[in-house]
């Protein structure tokens, strides 16, 4: 065989190996989209906003979250005002990390809205407005940037999105029932008498009372 051949074999037999590889690379890129597929972002003025997705409840009922990053890339805080979702203007319950209605975007920060400890955007009646597999408009309004909209997907709170999705509404705190009764004192047994316990204190004081005086 002439070095030419074998110099083509040789080729072929790289290309073919190389072929099982790619086709792996392709199939692993499959995978990783399908455990976090690809989400929303946008930018407006100072706020960027990444990965917006709407995540509903694994059972397919309750209410729904929001799951967003937002950065702030100017000098000044800002305060996310108001998340609207659909042309039917729902508007989601937001609740910062410390309690109160307020998310405050820290100036050259950012937060993170879903998941435990982080802000929260919370959609009531879910299942009368999203399917999971949609994409809804949502309008995010800032104090100082104003309106900043995007689609976003629904998604259901599994594999990736599971820790950023809804909790659930919390139980109630139990209250007591009834009245406390008081006990009862103890009855002594076979008609025996119930011995006072404890010892008296303080001396007890003979008052002298006034004598009778003779008349003469």
């Amino acid at each position: 065989m002439s070095s030419s051949l074998r110099r083509g074999a040789l080729a072929a037999a790289l290309a073919l190996s190389i072929a099982p590889l790619a086709a792996c690379g392709a199939g692993n890129d499959a995978q990783t989209h399908q455990v976090r597929p690809d989400s929303a972002a946008t930018a407006v003025g100072d706020i960027q906003v990444q990965n917006v997705v709407i995540l509903t409840q694994k059972a397919g009922s309750g209410p729904a979250t929001v799951s967003a990053r937002i950065f702030n890339n100017g000098a000044a805080d800002q305060t996310l005002q108001s998340l609207k979702i659909g042309d039917t203007a729902l508007t989601a319950n937001l609740s910062g990390a410390a309690g109160g209605q307020n998310v405050t975007v820290p100036a050259h920060g950012s937060v993170l809205l879903g998941g435990t400890g982080n802000p929260a955007a919370t959609i009531p009646s879910s299942n009368e407005a999203f399917r999971d597999g949609d994409f809804q408009r949502i309008v995010l309004t800032f104090s100082e940037t104003g309106e900043v909209a995007l689609a976003a997907s629904v998604l259901p709170a599994t594999g990736y999105y599971e820790k950023y999705g809804p909790s659930g509404t919390p139980s109630p705190t139990a209250k007591p029932t009834g009245t406390a009764t008081p006990t009862p004192a103890a009855t002594p047994q076979n008609g025996g008498t119930q011995t006072p316990t404890g010892t008296p204190t303080g001396t007890a004081t003979a008052t002298p009372t006034a004598s009778a005086t003779k008349k003469s």
